[in-house]
This record gives C-alpha cells, sequence and structure tokens, in this order.
C-alpha cells in the first residue's frame, strides 16, 4: 500500500508513502479542481497508480476526510483571526 500516515509529516494525515503529497491534495486537485489524475501525477511527481491509489482511500474514508478538512478550516480561522492586526491607524 502506498498510503501511509506519521504524525511527523503532514500533521498524521494520510499521504502517499515517500512524499508529501497528501490524500486530500490528490482529492483537491482531482474532484475539485477538475484535473486529470495523470496531470495530478506529472505534477506532483508521483505514480498514475499512487493517484488512484490516494483517490481509492479517499473515498474509502470520505467521513475522515471531510472531518480533516472541517479540523483544516477550523485550524486557519483560528490562526486569521489571531493573527496581528492594528490596535489604531497610524495617522
Amino acid at each position: 500500500m502506498s498510503i501511509t500516515r506519521n504524525d511527523d509529516v503532514l500533521g498524521g494525515e494520510p499521504r502517499i508513502a515517500g512524499t508529501r503529497v497528501g490524500v486530500r491534495h490528490v482529492a483537491a486537485r482531482v474532484i475539485d479542481g477538475g484535473q486529470s489524475p495523470a496531470h495530478v501525477a506529472d505534477q506532483f511527481d508521483v505514480a498514475l497508480a499512487d493517484v488512484y491509489e490516494s483517490l481509492s482511500y479517499y473515498y474509502a474514508h470520505i467521513d475522515e476526510m471531510r472531518e480533516l478538512e472541517r479540523e483544516n478550516e477550523a485550524a486557519f480561522d483560528r490562526v486569521r483571526e489571531s493573527s496581528l492586526k492594528p490596535k489604531e491607524t497610524v495617522q
């Protein structure tokens, strides 16, 4: 199996073994972005079989993938809210 997890890489999200290409990265390009699996494989410099295995993993674990996406969006929102904002305008 070319899909692996490691807490030290991508925060433990499932990814293509030996890379930092996450299953969600592949799904975003193919499913959401409408790119062909062959194009995604070329862009990420991975085997086409790895792209298809990522998509298979994504669909086999759809609830987990959606939860990871919600967690990622929540973390992004927290960072955006806590980013430095000027307390007053400079004149």
